[in-house]
C-alpha cells in the first residue's frame, strides 16, 4: 500500500519517466489511503458511485473524441454528444471522463473502466500523432461566421493577438479551461489508471501550450489569464512533479493572475462580484505549488481564501455563489434564488479542503468537508438516473434541475462524474503509525502496511453509532484517531464493549493498543436538532440535526410553487416538536426532512422567524411580497442574467465593447459613453410579451436604444429621479414583433452616453405590476 507521495512516484516510474520529490521542508503532515484500499460497503454513498458508474460506462469515448479527430483531420468515429459538447466548450467533458474512469477504477477495481480509459488514451495518442506539434483538443471558434477548429487561438496567441470581452479569448468559449480539463484528466488517467501513456500525451500538450505562452510579455500574460482558466497552474506542476522537467514548475508559476491573486495574498476579501468557479481552481493551484516548492506564501493565500469563502460566502448546505458569482461577504440572504450553490463549486472546494487538512490535520476541516459532502454533493446527483443538477437551489419552493444523458454535458455534469467516483478517498488517512477516520462512511480499509483491515459500519444518518473493527493477520500496533464532529451531542466511546473516557485532541479521539482480530471501538454520536442563522439576518433560520441540513417538505417538483413558509414564534426551535420533526409554520406546517435526498421534491431551507407581535405587523407587508414573487415567477418566459457567464452562453450573447460589471452583488453589462456599442442576445418569447429591464437607479439621463429582430422598441432616457437601489422598467413589445416566433433578438446600442444593464426579463401580461 502506497501514501499519497508513493502512489504519485510509482505511477511516474511505470511510465519510464524521471519524477521528483516535494519541497525540502514537506508541508504534508498526512496523506489519504489511495482509493485501491477502499472498498465501500452499502449506503447512499455506494449508491452514487454505482449510479455514477453506470452513466460512465454508458458514455461513448468515440462521440467525446469527435471534435479532437476532427481537428487533427482524422475522420470522426463517432457523432458528437449535444449540450455543451455541441458548442465552443467542447472536449472539457473528456477532461472529467478520463479522470472519472481513473478515480472509478481506483475505486471498484472494475476493468471495464480501465478498458475504457486505455482505449480513450491511445486514440488521444493516435491524434497527438496526427497534429504533429504536441496539440490535443476539441474546442471551436466561430471566425467571419463559421465554425472553425479552436487550434487557431494559440496560434493567434503565439502571433501575440490577444482580444478578450471579459469571459472570452479571442473570441473563444474559456478554451484554458477546457484545456487544463484534459490535461488534468491524463494525469488522473496516469495517477489512477496506471497508464503511461497518458502521461506522455499530456507532456506532449504541456510542451506546446508552454510555446505558445513562453513568447508572452507579463502584461499579455494577465490578459490571458483573465479569462477563466481552471487549474491550469496546479496541472503544470503536477506535471513537473512527474517529469522533474523545471520548465513545467517555472509555467506554474507564471499562471499566476494577480488581479485576483494578489489582493488574497495580502488578506484582503475583493472577491464580491467575481466568476466563483473561475478562481476556486487557482488557490487549489497555490497550494499544490507550495507542496511542490515550499513557499508558504502559496500555502497562506490558499488557507486565506479558504477561510473567507467558507466562513463568509457560504450557504447552510456548505455551497457558495448565487448565479455563479460571490456576492459581499457575509451578505447572503438576499441571494437565495434558484441559482444558488453551483456544484461545481464545492466539488473545487473539497479538493482545496483536502491539500490543507494534509498541512495541519485538525479535524475542523472536516466539520466543513462533511457538510459540503453530505448536504450538496450527494444532492447534485439523482441516484436512481445518474444525472447531475447544476445549481442547488436553496429558495423556498424551488426544485432541482437534472441533466439529460445525451445532451447537457454542462460543467457540473463533467465535475459530477469525477465527484461521484471517489466517494471513498477522504475517510481514511494516514500519519506514521495513526491511521485517521475523518468521515462515518461504511467502507472497510485495507492497510496493506500493517496487514490488517479496518471495518467501518453504523448509519449515523440514522442515529446508528459508528463501529470500527479492526482485524489484523495476528497483531499490529497502531493508533486509531477517530474524528469526534462539532455536531454530536455528548459522544460516547466503547473499546471492546467497555466505556472508555472520551479524550479529544484537535478533534480526535486517539485510541492506541496493540490489535488483535475482532477489536471494536465503537463511537456513538447523539445529534439533536439545531438552528444556524444567516450571517446577515438572525431573523431567517436553517435547521441542521447531525451533519444533515434538514429542509421543509413542500410537495412534489412538479405543479405550482407553494407559498414560502414562515416560522411565528419565539424561537425557532420552539416550533418543532421534536418526535415528528413537524415545523409549526404558516400558511401551515411542514416535515423536516434531510435536504440532501429531496431529490424531485420541493423544498425550503431557510425560514423567516416572526414573534407574533412581529406577525401581525409584518404580515400584509410579507404576503404582498411573497405574491409578487410567485406572480413574477409565473409570469417569466425567459430571463437573461447580464454579466453571468453561463447565462450569456445560453443566450448567444455578442458585444463589441462592453464589460461585466457589479452592484450589490448582482452582475451586469457596462458600456462607455459612446455612440453606437451594443450588446444583443437572444430572449424567449410569447405571442403577448412585455420586455423588463433592471437599471441602476442612479445611472439617470441616459440615452440607448432597444431594439427587438432590429425594430425599435424604445429610445430610452432613463428619466427618473435618483436612486441608490435597482429599478426596473417595463415595455410592451408589439404584437407584430413577436407574432409567430418563440425567440427574438434583443439589443441594446449607446447613444452618447454610457449604460450599465443587470438583467432582461420576457414576461406574459398580468394586470399585477412588479416593480421588483
Amino acid at each position: 500500500m502506497f501514501t499519497r507521495r508513493g502512489l504519485m512516484l510509482t505511477s511516474a516510474a511505470m511510465a519510464g519517466l524521471p519524477a521528483v520529490a516535494h519541497a525540502a521542508t514537506d508541508p504534508v503532515k498526512v496523506a489519504p489511503f489511495p482509493l485501491e484500499a477502499v472498498t465501500l460497503m452499502p449506503s447512499v454513498w455506494r449508491d452514487a458511485v454505482d449510479a455514477n458508474g453506470r452513466y460512465l460506462l454508458s458514455l461513448a469515448p468515440d462521440r467525446l473524441l469527435h471534435n479532437f479527430r476532427k481537428s487533427a483531420g482524422l475522420e470522426p468515429k463517432g457523432e458528437i454528444y449535444g449540450g455543451w459538447e455541441n458548442m465552443g466548450i467542447a472536449g472539457h467533458s473528456l477532461g472529467h471522463y478520463l479522470t472519472a474512469l481513473g478515480l472509478a477504477y481506483a475505486q471498484t477495481r472494475d476493468p471495464a473502466f480501465k478498458a475504457k480509459l486505455d482505449y480513450t488514451v491511445n486514440e488521444m495518442a493516435v491524434i497527438q500523432a496526427a497534429q504533429g506539434d504536441g496539440y490535443v483538443g476539441g474546442t471551436t471558434v466561430e471566425r467571419d461566421g463559421k465554425v472553425v477548429d479552436g487550434k487557431i487561438i494559440y496560434e493567434e496567441l503565439r502571433r501575440h493577438v490577444l482580444t478578450s470581452q471579459g469571459f472570452d479569448l479571442n473570441g473563444g468559449w474559456v478554451p484554458l479551461y477546457t484545456w487544463h480539463k484534459v490535461h488534468a484528466g491524463l494525469l488522473d488517467a496516469h495517477r489512477y489508471g496506471g497508464n503511461g501513456q497518458a502521461l506522455k500525451v499530456a507532456v506532449g500538450m504541456s510542451d506546446y501550450l508552454i510555446g505558445v505562452l513562453d513568447g508572452l510579455s507579463d502584461e499579455e500574460m494577465q490578459k490571458v489569464l483573465a479569462a477563466e482558466h481552471g487549474g491550469l497552474n496546479e496541472a503544470f506542476a503536477e506535471t513537473y512533479v512527474r517529469t522533474g522537467d523545471k520548465r513545467y514548475l517555472d509555467m506554474s508559476r507564471r499562471i499566476y493572475h494577480k488581479a485576483v491573486l494578489t489582493p488574497l495574498s495580502q488578506r484582503r476579501d475583493e472577491l464580491e462580484g467575481k466568476h466563483a468557479n473561475t478562481q476556486i481552481p487557482k488557490l487549489i493551484g497555490l497550494a499544490r505549488l507550495y507542496e511542490v516548492t515550499g513557499d508558504k506564501s502559496y500555502g497562506d493565500t490558499a488557507s486565506f481564501f479558504w477561510d473567507r469563502v467558507v466562513h463568509h460566502h457560504s450557504y447552510v448546505i456548505g455551497g457558495n455563489s448565487a448565479g455563479e458569482h460571490f456576492g459581499a461577504p457575509d451578505k447572503l440572504s438576499g441571494r437565495l434564488d434558484d441559482k444558488t450553490c453551483e456544484s461545481c463549486n464545492t466539488y473545487n472546494m473539497l479538493k482545496l479542503t483536502r491539500h490543507l487538512y494534509q498541512w495541519q490535520p485538525d479535524a475542523s476541516w472536516f466539520d466543513y468537508y462533511e457538510r459540503a459532502h453530505l448536504n450538496h454533493i450527494l444532492a447534485h446527483q439523482d441516484p436512481q438516473t445518474g444525472n447531475f443538477v447544476y445549481f442547488v437551489p436553496l429558495a423556498s419552493g424551488t426544485q432541482r434541475l437534472y441533466s439529460t444523458p445525451e445532451n447537457s454535458f454542462w460543467c457540473c455534469v463533467g465535475s459530477g462524474m469525477e465527484s461521484h467516483a471517489k466517494h471513498g478517498d477522504s475517510i481514511w488517512w494516514r500519519s506514521g503509525e495513526t491511521v485517521y477516520a475523518n468521515l462515518f462512511i461504511p467502507s472497510e480499509l485495507a492497510w496493506a502496511d500493517k496487514a490488517t483491515k479496518i471495518a467501518l459500519s453504523g448509519d449515523i444518518l440514522k442515529g446508528e453509532a459508528a463501529t470500527f473493527t479492526v482485524t489484523p493477520k495476528g497483531k499490529a500496533d497502531f493508533t486509531l484517531a477517530i474524528r469526534v464532529p462539532k455536531w454530536a451531542d455528548g459522544p460516547q466511546l466503547a473499546v471492546n464493549g467497555k466505556a472508555t473516557p472520551l479524550l479529544v485532541k484537535n478533534g480526535y479521539v486517539r485510541v492506541r493498543r496493540t490489535w488483535k482480530p475482532g477489536d471494536t471501538v465503537v463511537l456513538t454520536l447523539p445529534h439533536a436538532l439545531k438552528v444556524e442563522t444567516m450571517p446577515d439576518n438572525p431573523r431567517l433560520a436553517a435547521f441542521i440535526k447531525g451533519p444533515m441540513v434538514m429542509a421543509g417538505d413542500m410537495g412534489p417538483a412538479q405543479g405550482d410553487v407553494p407559498q414560502a413558509p414562515v416560522v411565528v414564534a419565539a424561537s425557532a426551535l420552539g416550533a418543532v416538536d421534536r418526535g415528528s420533526l413537524t415545523l409549526n409554520a404558516q400558511p401551515e406546517t411542514v416535515q423536516l426532512v434531510p435536504f440532501f435526498n429531496q431529490y424531485h421534491r420541493r423544498t425550503a431551507v431557510y425560514f423567516p422567524l416572526f414573534t407574533e407581535d412581529q406577525w401581525q405587523v409584518e404580515k400584509a407587508a410579507y404576503e404582498d411580497a411573497e405574491a409578487n414573487r410567485l406572480a413574477l415567477n409565473w409570469r417569466t418566459i425567459d430571463i437573461m442574467r447580464l454579466g453571468e457567464m453561463q447565462p450569456e452562453r445560453d443566450h448567444g450573447f455578442v458585444t463589441d465593447v462592453s464589460e461585466p460589471s457589479s452592484r450589490l452583488g448582482r452582475s451586469g453589462r457596462w458600456m462607455m459613453w459612446t455612440t453606437g456599442k451594443y450588446f444583443e442576445f437572444d430572449l424567449g418569447v410569447e405571442a403577448q410579451t412585455v420586455l423588463q429591464v433592471t437599471y441602476w437607479g442612479q445611472d439617470i439621463r441616459r440615452n440607448f436604444d432597444i431594439t427587438v429582430d432590429g425594430v425599435l422598441l424604445a429610445n430610452e432616457k432613463l428619466d427618473y429621479p435618483s436612486e441608490a437601489q435597482f429599478r426596473v422598467v417595463d415595455y410592451a413589445v408589439p404584437a407584430a414583433m413577436t407574432a409567430g416566433k418563440e425567440t427574438v433578438r434583443v439589443r441594446f446600442t449607446t447613444r452618447g452616453t454610457g449604460l450599465d444593464v443587470f438583467e432582461v426579463r420576457s414576461l406574459r401580461p398580468d394586470t399585477v405590476r412588479v416593480t421588483g
